[in-house]
């Protein structure tokens, strides 16, 4: 992407204040949530039908198309509730982006979230925060306050006629709560076990009512849709995973941070010119490029790689939250790996037994080859758990632990051989 150093910021724009809603006003905030409830050009299909031409993909890690998701939505049936659940429970290891709408663009995101309620005929929306965002959460809070104020949430908005009350929920830092069906158990007040599909939550949901849960990023995205077409949003970035996208760079860079880009970025761009290389001159050993739970790519597959779902797909890997994790030569993979086990063990909910004792199993396993305990045999018993594990529960818990290490074991295996062989064990 050759144009990518003119690119201008639209979700977190260079905007001094922006959180406060006079500035966010004053900046065209909640203009096009205004057009959308009072200027008769748009209805709650029309507005569904641009977002899904956009393609606004979801920037929680799925990356399906959210117009669409919209869309499976039943008709609005005389006193049935419908839910929206906003998914802000940013728990996955590298990725950060969303707690930086929360801090600097808060209405940009309640904006597109009362037009996606709009859109579905929403009676609430519930904004499901990571617990540990304790500044986030007090200052998002005070933006919805100052929204409902301004008469942008709550009953008859802008005098349109239509009502849709916003609550805040605050987490206990559970990971499992980001998978969509967890998150919503967690809201009704229930242990957070993901639910079996069918049925799904556009059919039974919040309480047993219809109900969407859409990323924070998101339905950032959803103003610019409408104040721009959706033409303007599929010319920016990757033509099947297009838009703007919020780059969390971390690991062994000079400069980690949130960026904001189009997607489709090459991931040396990212590394070497806006995360500003590797520290102290190492050279790049692999990347991880999409938070901790994704397959790992080694240096010398990332020459012309993209920051896309299907340029991310060749090399089996993933595009994930977009949290980029580059570690240098020095890294040893099998800390790594037994680091990424050890939160995953730590973090399953127990409920399907391949992941309960299969999480435990690696660390097991990957605590013993890295003490020196370890054997040859431990390595492809490693890779049998990958396969009793993956795509064998409910939710994706489990399938994430095995992508990162058994990409470990294929990429690296050489240096999980040269810690067995440097152990007690080596000939066992």
């Amino acid at each position: 992407m050759s144009d990518w150093k003119n690119y201008q910021r639209t979700i977190l724009p260079n905007i001094p204040g922006l959180h406060q809603i006079e500035i966010a006003v004053k900046n065209g905030g909640y203009e096009m949530l205004r057009q959308v409830l009072t200027s008769g050009k748009w209805t709650p299909e029309s507005v569904t039908n641009e977002v899904r031409s956009a393609n606004i993909r979801g920037r929680g890690g799925a990356g399906f198309n959210a117009g669409l998701k919209w869309s499976f939505m039943p008709k609005k049936a005389e006193g049935v509730p419908r839910y929206l659940a906003c998914n802000g429970d940013e728990s996955e290891p590298n990725t950060f982006k969303d707690r930086r709408l929360f801090e600097f663009n808060p209405h940009l995101f309640i904006e597109g979230t009362m037009i996606a309620c709009f859109a579905m005929q929403m009676d609430a929306t519930y904004v499901y925060m990571r617990g540990e965002f304790a500044d986030q959460i007090d200052r998002f809070q005070r933006a919805v306050d100052e929204a409902y104020k301004a008469g942008f949430i709550g009953k008859n908005i802008l005098g349109s006629g239509y009502n849709c009350e916003m609550y805040v929920h605050k987490g206990a830092g559970a990971y499992i709560c980001g998978e969509e069906t967890s998150l919503m158990e967690s809201l009704e007040g229930k242990r957070p076990y993901p639910r079996s599909k069918p049925p799904f939550p556009a059919n039974y949901g919040l309480w047993g009512k219809p109900t969407t849960i859409n990323n924070i990023e998101t339905l950032a995205n959803v103003p610019g849709v409408i104040r721009n077409g959706a033409k303007w949003f599929t010319s920016m970035g990757a033509p099947t995973h297009p838009g703007p996208v919020l780059y969390g760079l971390s690991g062994h860079i000079n400069r980690p941070g949130v960026y904001e880009y189009p997607s489709g970025m090459k991931i040396t761009d990212l590394v070497y010119h806006v995360g500003g290389g590797m520290k102290n001159g190492k050279r790049l050993k692999l990347v991880s490029p999409g938070g901790s739970s994704c397959p790992l790519i080694p240096a010398e597959k990332i020459e012309g790689l993209t920051m896309d779902a299907d340029s991310l797909r060749f090399v089996g890997s993933v595009m994930g939250t977009a949290g980029l994790l580059a570690l240098d030569e020095t890294t040893d993979i099998v800390k790594f790996t037994l680091g990424i086990a050890k939160f995953y063990d730590h973090e399953s909910c127990g409920q399907c037994t391949p992941c309960r004792e299969g999480t435990g199993w690696f660390v097991k396993i990957l605590s013993r080859i890295e003490s020196g305990e370890g054997s040859t045999k431990d390595i492809d018993l490693l890779l049998d758990l990958c396969d009793t594990m993956e795509g064998r529960t409910i939710c994706a818990l489990a399938d994430g632990t095995a992508w990162p290490i058994r990409s470990a074991l294929v990429h690296f295996r050489s240096e999980f051989e040269s810690k067995v062989r440097a152990g007690t064990f080596a000939t066992t």
